[in-house]
């Protein structure tokens, strides 16, 4: 007495949704459905563009190369910082000392940046902080890697093994601050992946990114971030540069609720480095947006149910469903929900019953799974007779 029905859904797709209401779901569902390949360049090497509520790709360049990602791997590094913070093992008002090593490592001799740090001095977490995000000092990276793991040797191991935890997949540490190393790698993707988690396991600590200047023994250095306070929507990530790995930014812009991630690498130029983002998260902004198709457990469709004490559930999805779509396609998009009726009792909420697909005019249609959104008990044996006899005076089932 089972039939297939497909119901075709012409309603529910609203534009918005927030970064705090973002759901993991869109993530790992929707980011192996892209948009479809954009006509867009760039002079990077390497580079990604990224929804960070959805973590749709808008536009990727060799984005899974390995590449030098020089003071942009400080990323990491203040990660781990971070996490310690909000373990609690750690605080803003700690003292780190100073060594020799980290002195050495990372003075204004050394030829790389530099918070200006002297040997046993003793230092605010929050001051190191800043010194790391805001004058990418080099003694500070080693300074914090140090204190948390008792060599920048053992803090690089950290590091290598929290990313993988948190899906830098190819990201391989060998010091704290980025210094030239053979062996010290990353991608576009993961330091896309790594900024994305920063914003969203720390959004009490984030603010730190978007500061423009910090004063530290007395040397008052710029973040050199460029796109800060341009009135672009970016509060943040870091810069990188070495001659073999190029200009570089990991930038995150906001506007109206809706944040892009991107990555850019290998740029000939301070200039370029400020240029070519803009250009980029211009185009993100403008060609592409969110869409809110359904929210968490709203109802897609009723299903009967046989031999039930309810005559007939709702199916629902699990998780809300945002999209990340370019604005043109959105009108071609359809919806169909595809599920057998009625089911046999008893259904249990959250049994799979059938499916939703979501499908395009250019690229692979997407499927996410409708489970029931109540229970529904077996029928008594007196109430199953009932339902029988009345399916077959009436011809009708439930």
């Amino acid at each position: 007495m089972t039939t297939q029905t497909t119901v075709f859904l012409t309603s529910g797709f609203r534009p918005g949704g927030s970064l705090a209401g973002a759901l993991l779901l869109a993530g790992a569902l929707f980011a192996g459905a892209q948009p479809a390949a954009a006509s867009m360049e760039t002079i990077a090497r390497e580079a990604i563009l990224m929804d960070a509520q959805t973590g749709a790709v808008l536009f990727e360049k060799e984005p899974d190369s390995l590449m030098p990602p020089a003071s942009m791997s400080k990323l990491m590094t203040v990660y781990m910082v971070f996490q310690r913070l909000k373990e609690g093992s750690l605080s803003l008002d700690e003292e780190f000392v100073v060594s020799e090593n980290a002195w050495r490592k990372g003075n204004w001799a050394s030829g790389g940046s530099t918070m200006f740090l002297e040997p046993g001095q003793r230092v605010r977490v929050e001051d190191l902080l800043q010194g790391i995000i805001v004058q990418s000092g080099n003694d500070a990276c080693v300074v914090a890697a140090e204190a948390l793991a008792g060599s920048e040797d053992a803090f690089a191991e950290l590091m290598t093994e929290k990313g993988r935890e948190i899906g830098l997949t190819h990201s391989t540490f060998r010091n704290a601050s980025g210094w030239p190393h053979p062996e010290h790698r990353m991608t576009a993707r993961d330091l896309a992946t790594l900024a994305r988690r920063t914003i969203r396991d720390f959004p009490e600590f984030y603010h730190y990114y978007a500061e423009r200047k910090f004063t530290y023994n007395g040397h008052t250095q710029y973040n050199r971030n460029e796109l800060l306070g341009k009135g672009l929507g970016v509060d943040g990530l870091k810069t990188g540069h070495t001659e073999n790995a190029g200009y570089g930014l990991t930038a995150s812009a906001e506007r109206r609720d809706r944040r892009l991630i991107l990555v850019v690498n290998g740029l000939p130029s301070k200039k370029a480095r400020r240029e070519e983002p803009q250009r980029l998260l211009e185009w993100g902004f403008r060609e592409f947006k969110n869409y809110a198709l359904f929210k968490t457990g709203e109802e897609v469709a009723k299903v009967g149910v046989w031999l039930g004490e309810k005559a007939e559930v709702p199916l629902i999805v699990k998780d809300e469903m945002v999209l990340t779509l370019p604005r043109k396609e959105r009108a071609g998009m359809k919806a169909t929900a595809e599920f057998q009726t009625p089911v046999p009792a008893p259904v249990k909420a959250g049994d799979r019953l059938g499916t939703l697909t979501l499908s395009f005019p250019e690229r692979e249609a997407i499927q996410v799974p409708l489970v029931a959104g109540d229970g529904a008990e077996r029928l008594g044996l007196f109430g199953r007779v009932m339902s029988a006899l009345r399916s077959i005076i009436l011809g009708v089932s439930g």
